[in-house]
């Protein structure tokens, strides 16, 4: 047995090594971000009961394989962003609860590796275009906040800026603003901080793209538009915003297509998030409502770089990921759009900021011709911050100990394989309250969604869930599972003190982590 053994191990080896020779060297990677892109929003995730056309999404899916039981860090937006970038759950960095705030700093430190400068590291040319939303070192003086303190939604109101807003204003915005994307790993960046927030202005690079002298006019804030007022380009409107990201980020892909270096793109969506700022080619076109109408507009976004990876030749060697940073917010109408027949969280419970499923649980499509096959589906569980180790595994190297510390690579799944490259997952919903996943079972340690759902078994301080025979949660089993309980306690406890959950040495949180049910 030994000797058969013996022999056999050298045609193992060389069978390994014979796939990873035939994957497609050095693959172009695009990262397409929607923003509050439901899971029952796309076509595909959500046939029965989603009335949405998705049409360059879905056939995404047709051509790679589509992820149904894939997570994201948070609820809301800033915290998953940050984990898929870095590979570490947000929630051990100083961001408990909640987004990074207006003017806020950054989040990502300036020593964290990202997927950005991961690629950058190996040759690679690297962009982010879209929505950033991470914090900058904005370049306010402390005697001057107050002249750049939001009136909220005042903004409906006309305001006025003062002379000495405009001074202010313009000795701010007249000076490189540090410890953006460029900061942490992306040659370039174009895009908007947050659309609904001020400046309401693009950035690029390090530095606004004109200066911001005006409020933003009444008209940006009607319902479902932008929320907070500030600092503005005189005449800045809403709608030209994602029409641009897509033509950024195809003129870069025609750009680099030319270059030997392979090139790395991040687009984080402003869109179908608020404001729902839907050009007219599209309005109306869904007939259900106005986010309805601009998740098709989305998907045409998606559509569109898609077409220039193929105009360009490169997509035969560029992988592609779809995800979205969290679940449909339940403002834009959600009540409605169910009882016309679509429900944007498909067959889950809850919705955006939710620990429930809509909250986290989003689709996740990843296409790479020769290595991905088509029209494929994984039921295992993943996570965004996998993304970061399934890079590093592509491009051959190693992540320090200090880097990904959340990161499972991909790659046995994306080749075909079934086996669980992960057996334990942690979500959260705004409130920072944790949703841990072990296998088919979810623990929550509260009563409710630590959200914006309502709902929930009050008597029961704790939730433990089934998902193989439960997915909409609707069967609290705490009180019958114990042990179970226990267990999962033990895990998340394990999780944050060991400071990752991948194999390797303890690493340190940036800040005591906040426990729960305790």
């Amino acid at each position: 047995m030994k000797k058969i053994i013996i022999c056999l191990l050298p045609l193992c080896i060389l069978a390994q090594a014979t796939q990873a020779a035939e994957r497609p060297a050095r693959p172009n990677i695009v990262v397409i971000y929607a923003d509050d892109l439901g899971y029952g929003d796309v076509q595909c995730y959500n046939p029965e009961r989603g009335k949405i056309p998705t049409p360059h999404i879905d056939r995404l899916a047709k051509q790679g394989m589509r992820f149904s039981d894939a997570h994201s860090s948070s609820g809301v937006c800033s915290p998953s962003r940050y984990t898929l970038l870095t590979g570490r759950y947000h929630w051990r960095s100083r961001l408990q609860r909640g987004i990074v705030g207006l003017w806020g700093p950054p989040l990502i430190t300036s020593n964290r590796l990202t997927i950005g400068s991961l690629a950058k590291q190996q040759g690679y040319r690297t962009a982010c275009i879209g929505k950033w939303h991470l914090g900058w070192n904005w370049p306010i003086p402390a005697g001057k906040k107050k002249l750049f303190a939001s009136t909220g939604y005042r903004g409906k109101k006309d305001i006025t800026a003062t002379d000495e807003h405009r001074v202010a204003w313009r000795d701010a915005f007249s000076k490189p603003i540090p410890g953006g994307p460029i900061a942490v790993g992306f040659d370039e960046y174009f895009g908007t901080d947050v659309p609904n927030w001020p400046p309401y202005c693009f950035i690029e690079n390090d530095r606004t793209v004109g200066i911001p002298s005006e409020y933003g006019a009444p008209e940006l804030f009607t319902r479902n538009q932008a929320s907070q007022q500030g600092p503005a380009l005189n005449g800045w409107t809403l709608e030209p915003i994602l029409p641009a990201l897509g033509d950024r980020v195809a003129a870069f892909i025609r750009r680099e297509a030319k270059t030997p270096e392979p090139f790395l793109i991040y687009m984080p969506l402003t869109s179908p998030h608020t404001p729902l700022s839907v050009n007219t080619e599209w309005k109306g076109k869904s007939g259900l409502n106005l986010y309805a109408d601009f998740v098709m507009e989305t998907d045409a976004v998606v559509g569109g770089v898609l077409e220039a990876l193929e105009v360009s030749t490169a997509a035969d060697n560029t992988l592609v990921v779809f995800t979205s940073d969290n679940g449909c917010a339940p403002y834009i109408g959600a009540d409605d759009l169910e009882k016309k027949g679509h429900y944007p969280s498909g067959p889950l419970r809850g919705y955006k900021s939710d620990a429930w499923e809509g909250g986290h649980r989003i689709p996740f499509i990843v296409r790479w011709p020769g290595v991905v096959k088509p029209d494929s589906v994984c039921d295992q569980l993943v996570h965004q911050a996998d993304l970061m180790a399934t890079f590093a595994d592509i491009l051959g190297t190693r992540l320090p100990a200090n880097a990904g510390e959340d990161s499972f690579s991909l790659m046995p799944l994306l080749e075909g394989g079934n086996e669980a490259v992960r057996h334990h997952a942690v979500s959260a919903a705004s409130s920072g309250l944790p949703a841990v996943r072990l296998g088919q079972w979810k623990y929550i340690p509260a009563r409710g969604s630590g959200g914006w759902g309502k709902g929930g078994d009050q008597s029961q301080p704790i939730q433990i869930y089934d998902l193989a025979n439960d997915i909409g949660e609707t069967k609290n089993l705490a009180a019958k599972q114990p042990e179970r309980v226990a267990q999962m306690q033990a895990l998340i406890e394990k999780l944050i003190v060991q400071g990752r959950s991948t194999p390797g040495p303890e690493q340190k949180n940036d800040v005591k982590v906040r426990r729960y049910a305790q």
